[in-house]
């Protein structure tokens, strides 16, 4: 089977940081596709396109860097392994919803972008579990190491979880005479991070000249709320950035800005990495 991820180690690890990106996946095997009412470009529009591109520096800049192989299509590592959706997986109970489960967007995803169906009947629960077994638990196995592993040598850990949005998405947030917002920070409204790395983030952004939000639309979903306990000294922060910034949405290529955003990325996590360096006092956590 296709491996559930790829690792990308630095030559040295030199702060806390580890950069992710779940959503980028885009290996769509066959019988997928041959499952899926969708066509081949349809069922890629809830994937967050080359986003693996565009921290692809991280490494070289002291962060290891984890990347989903499979597509959010596929299989949600943004959910949990509980969010299993009656609708689309048999055998699973009609028990409390989730808005997520409610819109089709379980663990296992029942539609893409817009609503848009994935499949014309229902999943076994076998078939569900081998999804989860195979690439949900690697996945999470190793980002989780790889924290711990972070806070062991530095005294924390912070995690970057990079995604991307729809620019349609944010119209919601757009209010008469205020700047539509091209990059979005999640940090569950203070409970996955602490502010000052917030800060330093949205600092970078903003002095490459980009429009920053905090939580809205997008406060963050599993990742940040498994993974950001401050109090135990691990920090997660998802990062949203509007697709038009560096591909074209409709053709699902990148566009003529990607390597000016894709370094514009790289400053900032560079900025991140740096304010972070070496170990600090466990207490001070």
């Amino acid at each position: 089977m296709h491996p559930p991820y790829r690792l990308h180690l630095p030559r040295e690890t030199t702060s806390s940081v580890v950069v992710a990106s779940p959503h980028s996946g885009r290996h769509y095997a066959p019988s997928f596709l041959a499952a899926s009412v969708l066509d081949e470009r349809a069922i890629r529009s809830s994937e967050d396109a080359f986003i693996d591109r565009v921290v692809a520096e991280a490494p070289a800049l002291g962060a290891p860097l984890l990347v989903a192989e499979w597509p959010r299509a596929y299989l949600d590592l943004n959910r949990s392994v509980d969010e299993l959706d009656p609708a689309v997986v048999e055998g699973v109970a009609r028990g409390a919803q989730t808005p997520r489960i409610n819109s089709g967007l379980g663990v296992v995803p029942r539609v893409v972008a817009n609503g848009r169906a994935i499949y014309r009947g229902k999943l076994t629960r076998a078939e569900a579990e081998v999804r989860i077994a195979a690439i949900w638990h690697p996945y999470h196995g190793k980002l989780a190491a790889l924290m711990d592993a972070a806070r062991a040598e530095f005294g924390r850990a912070v995690l970057l979880d990079f995604h991307s949005m729809p620019h349609e998405a944010l119209e919601s947030v757009v209010r008469p005479g205020l700047p539509r917002p091209e990059i979005v920070l999640g940090d569950r409204f203070g409970a996955s991070a602490a502010s000052e790395i917030v800060d330093v983030l949205e600092a970078g952004f903003v002095e490459a000249g980009l429009t920053v939000s905090r939580n809205a639309p997008f406060a963050g979903a599993y990742i940040t709320q498994r993974y950001g306990k401050p109090d135990r000294g691990h920090h997660a922060i998802q990062i949203e950035i509007d697709r038009r910034l560096y591909m074209d949405e409709r053709t699902i290529r990148p566009n003529g800005n990607f390597d000016a955003l894709a370094q514009i990325v790289a400053q900032v996590l560079a900025r991140v990495i740096g304010a972070m360096p070496g170990r600090i006092p466990l207490a001070a956590e």
